[in-house]
């Protein structure tokens, strides 16, 4: 037996050592995490690279770190969760999957899950995106339109919203294991008991600030997304609206928009705030800006998972990786040879570890997804 968790620990902290610690002494079981890699699901680099982020989810009680790839890591929650679930389903001792959430109430959460499904439900987002709304709203308007309050309310947090496409997507002999998130919500600035955000834990370690009481390991190089800017410009004014068009969640001709702003402002954030609007959120419009960078298209994002790349595991861990049932890469090299969809997600995500060298100071090599050993703890 075992528990999944489906992660981007960007970076490691507190919060995610509790998370893993509770579920651990619900189940008494070893932990199997899923875990982005270089770019998150925000849109955003992340804080350190996917190698030290693994180390310290081992060091901090996870048993074997997956890595999600970078194509799914980016997506919106749906395939996210989708593929996180996919992978972590591949192996057949997995009988949990533990998620922190702001309301840990199963049956609601259920309810919230099956609201999606129901017709009269999706006739209503249908309408209100007819009127300009987005997705997530027009979901939760709906929601609450057919269910009530306390059912809408499950959908205006994002962890929430994760643990939502969780369920769906979740098979019948894996049990759903929510828990209550501890300390302070999902991107609050403020800090309680040792427990802080991600994203405030982020910006501290961006002002060269000690985070040590909010997060047990301190990484030591940061991704900063101000190096990539150049980069990032350079790509996007190289890239024919037909190219923009091909971008997952790029729709209604949004390709048009998208590249009017590229050619009139210099700067990345001119561009989000050019093509923002009431349908287009700040996080799906960073996504997609992501992909445009990593050369990530629709095809490439709607390919099936089809292999479990280990970064890194404990003794328990290797007990886990033996009942997978998709092809283990241990080495990129032998998992390049196996050609198909493996070959080009793995081609993907090299790049976009090699992309990340970029965002270091100084920028490193590439081929660290050649170079860097496996993790053993």
């Amino acid at each position: 037996m075992a528990i999944g968790i489906i992660c981007e620990f960007n970076p490691f902290h507190n919060g995610h050592k509790y998370l893993i610690q509770k579920a651990k002494s619900l189940v008494n079981e070893p932990v199997a995490v899923v875990m982005s890699t270089s770019f998150t699901q925000r849109g955003e680099i992340a804080i350190t690279d996917k190698f030290t982020r693994a180390k310290s989810a081992l060091l901090g009680g996870a048993d074997l770190v997956i890595e999600l790839p970078v194509a799914y890591a980016v997506s919106n929650a749906e395939v996210f969760a989708k593929s996180g679930v996919k992978i972590l389903s591949s192996f057949s001792r997995l009988t949990h999957l533990a998620f922190g959430c702001e309301n840990s109430n199963i049956e609601l959460l259920k309810q919230t899950a099956d609201a999606h499904k129901n017709t009269a439900v999706q006739s209503l987002v249908a309408k209100e995106m007819q009127n300009g709304s987005y997705y997530p709203k027009a979901i939760e308007s709906a929601v609450r339109a057919i269910y009530g309050d306390k059912t809408a309310e499950i959908l205006a947090t994002p962890n929430n919203v994760l643990a939502v496409e969780y369920l769906k997507a979740l098979p019948s002999n894996i049990s759903p294991l929510p828990i209550r998130r501890e300390g302070v919500e999902h991107d609050s600035e403020n800090t309680e008991n040792g427990f802080a955000s991600a994203s405030y834990i982020r910006e501290q370690l961006k002002q060269g600030k000690n985070i040590a009481e909010f997060a047990p390991f301190e990484p030591t190089e940061l991704a900063l997304p101000d190096n990539l800017e150049t980069a990032l410009l350079y790509k996007l004014r190289s890239m024919s609206v037909h190219q923009l068009a091909d971008l997952p969640d790029v729709t209604e001709g949004l390709e048009n928009r998208i590249y009017t702003a590229v050619h009139e402002y210099n700067s990345v954030n001119e561009i989000l705030f050019a093509v923002k609007s009431k349908r287009y959120t700040l996080a799906r419009l960073r996504r997609i800006l992501i992909c445009a960078l990593l050369n990530i298209t629709k095809e490439i994002q709607n390919t099936e998972p089809c292999y479990a790349r280990v970064l890194g595991f404990t003794n328990d861990g290797a007990k886990i990786l033996k009942s997978c049932t998709l092809p283990v890469i241990t080495s990129v090299k032998k998992g390049l040879s196996l050609g198909g969809n493996t070959e080009k997600l793995l081609k993907t995500e090299i790049f976009a570890t090699d992309v990340f060298s970029l965002a270091v100071n100084p920028p490193k090599k590439c081929g660290a997804d050649f170079t860097t050993p496996i993790i053993k703890i």
